[in-house]
C-alpha cells in the first residue's frame, strides 16, 4: 500500500482521526491507554502451553519495543522465547512474508508452526502459507467461523472463546 509506517503511529493516527470526526480530543494519556491495552491477560492458558512442552513466540504487528511494555502490562512477559515483529519484514500480517519470516527464525517450517489470535484475517493469512492456526473468538468473531482461503474451507484446528479453551484443544490435538 506504500511506504512502511509503524504499526503503533498507524494506531495513534487511527485513534486521533476517530478522535477528531467524534469531536473527541485525544490527549497523551489517551496514547499511552492504547499502548497498554493492546495485550490482554491471558497467563493461564500460556503456562499450560509452556507446561505441556510447546515454544511460545509472538508474532505481532507491533514493533519489539512496544510488544515488551504491552507483555509486561499484562504480566506475561516471561512466557515468550521470543518476540517477532512485522518490522523484520517491513509488511503487516496477514502478508505472506511475515509468516515466512517466522518460520525460518525459528528455524522451522510454516507446516511446523500454529498461529494462535483472534483476528480472522491473521488466521487466514497463516492458512494461506500452510500454517496451522487456531482462534480465539473475540468480540464479533464466531468460534466456529466459515472461513476460506482461495475458495476452499479453511476451518481453524481449534477455536474457542478464550485462549485457556483453545489451549486445551492444541495440547489434546499435538500431544
Amino acid at each position: 500500500m506504500g511506504p512502511y509506517t509503524p504499526f503503533f503511529n498507524l494506531s495513534e493516527a487511527v485513534l486521533k482521526s476517530m478522535g477528531s470526526i467524534h469531536g473527541i480530543p485525544i490527549q497523551h494519556a489517551d496514547l499511552v491507554e492504547l499502548e497498554m491495552r493492546s495485550a490482554t491477560s491471558m497467563p493461564g492458558g500460556l503456562k499450560q502451553l509452556m507446561d505441556a512442552g510447546f515454544r511460545l513466540v509472538t508474532l505481532s504487528n507491533s514493533p519489539q519495543g512496544a510488544q515488551i511494555i504491552q507483555l509486561r502490562h499484562a504480566g506475561i512477559d516471561g512466557y515468550f522465547e521470543r518476540l517477532l515483529s512485522v518490522d523484520l519484514v517491513r509488511r503487516y500480517k496477514p502478508a505472506p512474508q511475515v509468516y515466512h519470516m517466522a518460520a525460518e527464525e525459528l528455524y522451522a517450517s510454516t507446516s511446523e508452526i500454529c498461529i494462535v489470535s483472534t483476528p480472522v484475517w491473521d488466521i487466514l493469512g497463516a492458512q494461506n502459507v500452510g500454517c496451522p492456526a487456531a482462534l480465539i473468538a473475540g468480540p464479533g468473531n464466531s468460534t466456529s467461523p466459515k472461513l476460506a482461503v482461495h475458495g476452499r474451507s479453511a476451518a481453524p484446528v481449534a477455536a474457542g472463546s478464550d485462549l485457556p479453551s483453545v489451549t486445551a484443544q492444541l495440547i489434546k490435538l499435538w500431544r
